[in-house]
């Protein structure tokens, strides 16, 4: 197909294609709620600075975050099914905290003005879903210590707000780094 027939909406390459149904089918991971969520806290804050909007995302991020990984471990606190349904649990509330963590930083990423179709995106996607499963994770270590399982719901919370707070601010510090206006002239 030639390069005049491609859509823009569409993939340019097998892998990108590949890429974005993974997370589509996967992790039901909509764009274009991203570029909406965007637009209205632009529309919301406009004499905010970039950063200070980014903030406001992280800041309504963090507290679903909190309470995904708190959830999370709930399972685990039935007696007899605990084990089995801490697993499924385990399983599917990470999938939806790496989805709640995807999207802050890809609407970090349009904030500041990065195209969250390019492939570029991917490495910084795959290092959220990495921190997210660390993160999810962090409660085992609760349960391996034998101290009372009720710890986990906070840890769990702790550590998966604390993990949205860390890619939020990562993602303003990398994303803003990138800006063109960002780049101080230097003389010579």
């Amino acid at each position: 197909m030639p390069q005049d027939d491609v859509r823009p909406d569409e993939p340019k390459s097998l892998q990108s294609t590949l890429t974005d149904n993974f997370f589509y089918f996967f992790l039901s991971l909509r764009k274009n709620r991203v570029k909406a969520v965007v637009e209205a806290i632009n529309a919301k804050f406009p004499e905010e600075t970039l950063e200070q909007r980014a903030r406001r995302l992280i800041a309504a991020q963090a507290p679903l975050s909190f309470l995904g990984g708190a959830l999370t471990e709930l399972p685990l606190l039935i007696p007899g099914l605990g084990q089995a349904l801490g697993l499924l649990g385990m399983v599917g509330g990470t999938s939806v905290l790496i989805r709640m963590h995807l999207y802050l930083i890809l609407e970090i990423a349009h904030l500041f003005g990065q195209d969250i179709e390019d492939e570029a995106r991917v490495p910084e996607m795959m290092a959220v879903v990495m921190a997210t499963g660390i993160a999810a994770g962090a409660p085992l270590l609760v349960r391996a210590m034998a101290v009372n399982p009720l710890w986990s719901l906070p840890a769990g919370g702790l550590t998966c707000a604390g993990a949205a707070q860390l890619i939020g601010e990562s993602a303003i510090r990398f994303y803003g780094q990138a800006r063109p206006e960002a780049v101080v002239p230097q003389k010579v």
